[in-house]
């Protein structure tokens, strides 16, 4: 199966409410789809693969230790998903942030760690990867008012998709680094996006060779009012990463957010079935 029937899924959201970015890379054959990779939109919490990026590059580099303790602040504590503001310790190591951060999507966590490194280190890191539009504007807030920016980050999906293969083939900063976010986002716990109607093991250790019969996948989702976004690899007999960014206007109602969140299904049981496959030679 080629990837241009990827190309076909996300079209067929052309006649949805909505808009629908696409991006993935063979990245073993060098195979890519692109439908509106370019389009700046609001990414939500996928753009903490870029956060994580910098801390795993940092561990790598000695700049931060795993099992260094980090204070989480009154400043740091925010609603939404989550675990953290809801126990009791407020002393965490980076190692426990940044896990909790991959795993559940951790906005605590997120704030702590995004303090530790500074909006300025990521947007350094991002230059450097050459993902131009990848951008955390702020740390996540349970209310946005006027005097601060009107969402937490935005992105294209080409610069998700490239941050991924960056990370499989090992040249985000470093092999090391690289692994490390593949590690945690082998944690995630969301699977209700892209991996939603994959045949895969979303609790199988790390990468094992051979792989488990299905697939493997590793990701990132984000989820915002108007907003659903995932980036992630889909391992198989080809190593797809990818990311699908959806944006509608929220006045639509659910019928527009089911639309979008089906829409985003739809890509990733093509992708699925897309890495099952050897690419023609």
């Amino acid at each position: 199966m080629s990837l241009a029937q990827v190309t076909a899924a996300a079209r067929r959201s052309a006649a949805l409410p909505l808009t629908l970015a696409v991006a993935a890379v063979d990245i073993d054959g060098g195979e890519t789809v692109q439908v509106d990779e370019h389009t700046v939109l609001p990414v939500a919490s996928a753009s903490k693969l870029l956060l994580l990026a910098e801390v795993a590059r940092r561990l790598d580099t000695g700049e931060l230790l795993a099992d260094g303790t980090v204070e989480v602040l009154d400043e740091d504590v925010a609603d939404g998903t989550g675990l953290l503001r809801r126990m009791s310790r407020r002393g965490w190591t980076v190692e426990d942030l940044a896990w909790l951060t991959a795993s559940v999507s951790d906005n605590t966590a997120t704030n702590a760690l995004l303090r530790l490194v500074g909006r300025e280190s990521t947007a350094r890191l991002a230059k450097e990867l050459g993902l131009d539009r990848l951008t955390l504007h702020d740390k996540v807030r349970d209310i946005r008012g006027p005097d601060v920016p009107p969402v937490f980050a935005t992105g294209t999906a080409k610069d998700l998709a490239q941050l991924v293969t960056h990370a499989v083939r090992g040249t985000m900063s470093s092999p090391a680094a690289s692994a490390r976010l593949l590690r945690w986002m082998r944690a995630n716990t969301d699977h209700g996006l892209v991996p939603a109607l994959v045949d895969h093991d979303p609790y199988a250790p790390g990468f094992p060779s051979p792989l488990p019969d299905g697939l493997l996948v590793a990701n990132k989702t984000g989820t915002d009012t108007g907003v659903r976004a995932d980036a992630g690899v889909i391992v198989g007999r080809r190593r797809l990463a990818y990311a699908v960014v959806a944006h509608w206007d929220p006045a639509l109602g659910p019928s527009a957010e089911r639309a979008a969140v089906q829409a985003v299904r739809d890509v990733g049981r093509t992708l699925a079935a897309c890495s099952r496959r050897r690419a023609a030679r």
